[in-house]
């Protein structure tokens, strides 16, 4: 071929060529855009936007509408791609005749899969954030101009769907944000970007609202309380000598609360002149109890101590039958851990045996199990470790009964009435077994 044929070769079809080219810049420009727009952080861009960066106010305000978007990035994209395919296939026709449609096909699926898809696509995601704020003014123009043609096909898609019963989300996600969240915490901590720790506590904050009073409280049978018809010299020994600030006062049966003392009021009529152990009417000196439902969720109980101003409360049941006590502490302990101070009774309930086996309390809170040890046994159906042998057992166990659930092997140590007050825990090894077995 001499040099005037490819000056005539060129004359001829190089704005076609050019087209072509120009054509699947355009679409790689489109691939990278729905890539990069689609796994922008959300976060980030509301960060960049209250920091004045309007690009960062265009990309939030585009993927707000992420069914538009993507539409019109779509409907871009296959019009160039289809473009650039005729173009291609008409120039290999009037170059190899009917061999050239075969030519075209596997020439533009190489150069569109390699330009246009993958090498876009990955710079995108390698950079999502930059890339996104680069190419939004560009976006901005299609999503502008094509927006409500997407909106047409978004409608004319549902209306088929529906047809056959199937009905799309008009929301933009199908997690929830406490489950995203959630999600990028426990992604983040298998990455090692967050340590144990805190992604406890941001686990911890996330769960407020999913748990309630009853998963957190002190049971009754483990509450400490004062008897109003004790002796004046008994009442205030049971407060002082108490580990706790403050303590429900009853009358009669444990279901009749009718004050609450706090340690500091007591002392404080104590150092009134004159008065004594044995002058001092504990009950004039407790406060009014506060009486709370005990399905109320902790995020809601959180902002009631808040706005009350109140540390603790006293749980009951619907029939309002007191099942226990709540504190301000203990739902903070549900966000930054155990809480404790140089007069709290370090009793954990949990005890690390040199053959790997853990012996545990059977009131110990699976919750605290789990973030302890790094465990995920379900803490749907029952609050405690006991509890939740029982619930999968289906009965009370004897002593010396195993179970083997959840890859543990669970063993009853100890049994008091109908209640298990001690278990040894063993992870089995191997594949854990989800359905309870007895032996």
């Amino acid at each position: 071929m001499t040099m005037s044929d490819i000056s005539q070769f060129f004359a001829e079809y190089g704005l076609l060529m050019g087209g072509i080219i120009c054509l699947i810049v355009i679409s790689a420009f489109f691939s990278g855009s729905e890539t990069a727009l689609t796994a922008v952080s959300r976060a980030r861009m509301h960060s960049l936007e209250q920091q004045g960066d309007k690009r960062a106010g265009t990309v939030s305000t585009m993927i707000a509408r992420q069914d538009r978007l993507i539409g019109a990035l779509l409907i871009g994209n296959n019009l160039v791609n289809i473009l650039a395919s005729s173009l291609t296939t008409t120039l290999f026709l009037s170059l190899f005749g009917a061999n050239g449609v075969v030519y075209a096909t596997l020439i533009m699926t190489a150069l569109l899969v390699v330009f246009a898809e993958v090498l876009p696509k990955s710079w995108a995601i390698s950079a999502t954030d930059r890339f996104a704020l680069t190419v939004a003014p560009l976006v901005r123009i299609v999503f502008l101009i094509i927006g409500p043609l997407s909106s047409l096909v978004n409608m004319i898609v549902r209306f088929i769907l529906g047809r056959f019963g199937v009905t799309l989300s008009k929301s933009g996600s199908m997690l929830s944000a406490r489950d995203e969240l959630r999600g990028t915490v426990d992604l983040l901590h298998k990455e090692g970007s967050v340590v144990k720790a805190d992604r406890d506590r941001l686990g911890g904050v996330l769960d407020l609202g999913e748990l309630e009073v009853s998963d957190v409280m002190i049971h009754r049978t483990a509450m400490r309380a004062v008897n109003a018809d004790d002796t004046p010299e008994a009442a205030v020994k049971t407060v002082l000598e108490s580990p706790y600030t403050r303590l429900p006062i009853w009358r009669g049966s444990i279901d009749n609360i009718i004050g609450m003392i706090h340690s500091k009021d007591l002392s404080r009529a104590l150092a009134e002149p004159h008065a004594s152990p044995s002058t001092i009417d504990i009950v004039k000196v407790a406060q009014k109890p506060w009486f709370v439902p005990d399905s109320t969720n902790l995020k809601d109980q959180l902002n009631a101590f808040l706005r009350k101003k109140v540390h603790i409360a006293v749980v009951v049941d619907e029939y309002g039958e007191v099942q226990g006590i709540v504190t301000l502490e203990d739902i903070l302990e549900e966000i930054v851990g155990d809480i404790s101070d140089e007069h709290d009774l370090e009793i954990s309930g949990v005890q690390q045996e040199a053959d790997g086996s853990i012996v545990v309390d059977g009131t110990v809170p699976i919750r605290d199990l789990n973030r302890a040890l790094d465990w995920m046994l379900p803490d749907e159906e029952a609050t405690t470790i006991a509890g939740l042998v029982i619930h999968e057992s289906q009965t009370i166990p004897e002593e010396r009964q195993s179970f083997t659930f959840y890859g543990k092997r669970f063993i009853v140590m100890k049994r008091e009435k109908n209640r298990i007050t001690k278990l040894r825990i063993r992870p089995l090894d191997g594949a854990a077994a989800m359905t309870p077995s007895s032996r």
